[in-house]
């Protein structure tokens, strides 16, 4: 079998967003439904850039865990890694809309939720040690069994280049910002890329200012640490090298999916070989399309779609 150019592993799950703006949950009475989940959201973005894509991840054994499947399949991501997990349900997530900067997004993944429990034993670790680039995230890290999953992953590609790790914190995963600290202290020395806006660098590192987060993720042994800074844009270190570029200015629908747009455009840039500068541009434009759009999956952008962009904002 052909290597994957990415493979991800985590969350996935049904998005029902208001097709109404301006509106809380009690006042919605009309919703589209979407695939969505950090890690499935990054594969689709990933494999809209013409990247062989899969994702791992589980399900419940019921009518929305077949839309998932299928709707990962039908967005050009491989879903052989998909199952499902008798006597739990697909989690179900809602927002609300209230542009351009303020979007709650309520989770609804109780008692845990099927990606949560994903087994190292369930794990293609040649597979996994074969990809180009290896995607995970911080919300894999906040329960067991899906905690060994990660690091059996980890020590199956022993720090293959491009061993990435979004520090994707959400508070409502996790027992304490403490819990969450120690185990990305336990991951970064396993991964080669960290991305993370800064919040979620404090988290990880104690450090909100981009620089001086950049510089404990290299001091963690990260080769190369991505800082979103949102209006400010982002901020990229290697040992070698310092980037920082500005946003991509646009009309904001739904910024919830803009970061995973920005993580697929990453991977294509990294796979592509591109300069540092190049990858960071791109991934904005990428992740601004997103925002200018309601869903996540469904909203990637193709790679002619962000360089229009990028030539329009030029």
């Amino acid at each position: 079998m052909t290597a994957f150019d990415v493979i991800t592993i985590g969350r996935v799950g049904v998005d029902l967003y208001p097709l109404q703006d301006g509106l809380g949950l009690e006042d919605v009475s009309t919703f589209g439904k979407y695939l969505g989940g950090s890690a499935t959201n990054v594969a689709v973005a990933a494999a809209r850039h013409g990247l062989r894509t899969a994702v791992v991840t589980r399900t419940g054994e019921d009518a929305f865990g077949s839309f998932v499947r299928n709707e990962i399949a039908r967005l050009g991501v491989d879903n052989r890694y998909v199952s499902s997990v008798d006597g739990l349900n697909t989690p179900v997530t809602f927002c609300e809309i209230f542009p351009p900067d303020n979007f709650p997004i309520y989770f609804y993944r109780e008692p845990i939720a099927p990606d949560l429990v994903i087994e190292p034993s369930e794990l293609d670790l040649s597979a996994i040690a074969e990809a180009g680039i290896y995607w995970s995230t911080v919300t894999g890290l906040s329960r067991q069994p899906s905690v060994a999953a990660h690091h059996a992953a980890w020590d199956a590609r022993g720090r293959r280049a491009f061993t990435i790790l979004d520090l994707d914190y959400r508070a409502v995963f996790w027992e304490s910002p403490e819990a969450a600290t120690a185990e990305v202290a336990r991951a970064l020395p396993h991964v080669t890329v960290a991305i993370g806006n800064k919040e979620e660098c404090e988290i990880a590192v104690g450090e909100s200012d981009p620089k001086r987060a950049a510089e404990a993720l290299l001091d963690r042994g990260v080769e190369l640490a991505i800082v979103k800074q949102g209006p400010k844009g982002v901020l990229a270190m290697t040992r070698e090298e310092t980037v920082e570029v500005p946003p991509t200015p646009v009309t904001v629908v739904n910024g919830l999916g803009a970061g995973d747009g920005f993580g697929g455009a990453v991977c294509a840039g990294l796979r592509a070989g591109w300069p540092l500068d190049r990858v960071l541009r791109f991934a904005n434009a990428a992740g601004a399309i997103v925002a200018s759009r309601r869903e996540c999956s469904t909203a990637m952008p193709t790679t002619a779609e962000v360089e229009n962009l990028m030539g329009e904002r030029s």
